[in-house]
C-alpha cells in the first residue's frame, strides 16, 4: 500500500496550463503503475492518463490526448500531469492513483486501482 498526495490545482483561465504532481510513500514507487482520473459534481470518475513502471509507455483518455502529458520519475516518488490548453470541460477534482497489477485492459479502470489521494480540484474559467 502506498500513500499519494496531490498537489498544484487550482483556478485558471481556459486556454491556460497547471501542472499536477502526486507524490507517493511507503512503499517501491517503481514497482506501481500510476494513473491520473478526475470526477466532475455528478458525473462518473474518468479515466484521464496512466503510466507504466519506468515511463515509457503512456496512456490517455480521448478528452484529453494532445493536450495534457503524464510523466514520472521514480527516484523522487513522483508522477506529475502537465496540462495545457485548459477548457471549461476539465473542471473536476483530480485524483492520482496506483496499481501494481495494470494490463493494458485495465489500465484505464478506476476499479483496477488500490491506491487512491485524496484529490485536488482544478477550475477552468470560460
Amino acid at each position: 500500500q502506498v500513500q499519494l498526495v496531490e498537489s498544484g490545482g487550482g483556478l485558471v483561465q481556459a486556454g491556460g496550463s497547471l501542472r499536477l504532481s502526486c507524490v507517493a510513500s511507503g512503499g517501491d514507487f517503481s514497482l506501481y503503475y500510476m494513473g491520473w482520473f478526475r470526477q466532475a459534481p455528478g458525473k462518473e470518475r474518468e479515466f484521464v492518463a496512466a503510466i507504466s513502471l519506468g515511463g515509457a509507455v503512456t496512456y490517455y483518455g480521448d478528452s484529453v490526448q494532445g493536450r495534457f502529458t503524464i510523466s514520472r520519475d521514480n527516484a523522487r516518488n513522483t508522477v506529475w500531469l502537465q496540462m495545457n490548453s485548459l477548457k471549461p470541460e476539465d473542471t473536476a477534482v483530480y485524483y492520482c492513483a496506483s496499481d501494481r497489477d495494470a494490463t493494458s485492459a485495465t489500465i484505464r479502470l478506476h476499479n483496477a486501482y488500490d491506491d487512491w489521494g485524496q484529490g485536488t480540484q482544478v477550475t477552468v474559467s470560460s
